[in-house]
């Protein structure tokens, strides 16, 4: 049912190509199947040092993040506001999201509760025969309204759309039918 259709799509933007430099946090909120809020964090990356090639990929350099919170402050706020009533995060490429979460706990010693991960990605691979499953190619063709790529508030609301896509072009009303199979 549509009211139990509740999870936040999320997005990380890294500095470098380890996966503990977030420099951007996005959430898309979707509470009974509906976006309900979308919020985007800069996040002040350790050292705040930046390699050319994600600078490339995203535009956010370090003069964006040298004011901006650590991932520490970020996390907690999303932790307080969210995660009481959220435990389903759903991310286009799951694997690398999670692994920016986890690596920035590890680094941060952050403890993490218990959350459960669903992939669009890995749905749209297994539903559409595109021959392409980058998330803003996904969204063009099947007319999802995008935003600034690579820009993580914006990429987690086009993942939430494209999720909630997903699910009803599987003729399927709870994202709990998904769980383990990714």
């Amino acid at each position: 049912m549509k009211q139990d259709l509740n999870f936040i799509a999320i997005d990380f933007e890294t500095a470098t190509a380890r996966r503990a430099s977030v420099c951007e946090t996005g959430i898309c909120v979707v509470r009974n199947g509906e976006i309900a809020e979308t919020r985007s964090w800069l996040v002040q990356p350790e050292g705040n040092w930046y390699s050319p090639w994600n600078i490339q990929i995203h535009g956010i350099r370090p003069e964006d993040t040298e004011n901006a919170p650590d991932f520490v402050t970020v996390w907690e706020e999303i932790e307080q506001e969210y995660l009481d009533e959220f435990d389903t995060f759903v991310a286009h490429n799951a694997a690398f999201d999670r692994s920016c979460l986890l690596q920035s706990a590890e680094l941060y010693r952050i403890h993490l509760p218990e959350l459960k991960w669903m992939c669009s990605l890995q749905t749209a691979r297994r539903i559409y025969s595109f021959g392409c499953n980058r998330l803003g190619y996904l969204c063009e063709q099947l007319g999802i309204h995008e935003g600034t790529h690579h820009r993580a508030g914006d990429d987690a609301e086009m993942c939430a759309r494209l999720y909630l896509r997903e699910l009803a072009d599987m003729k399927k009303t709870h994202n709990s039918e998904f769980h383990g199979k990714h």
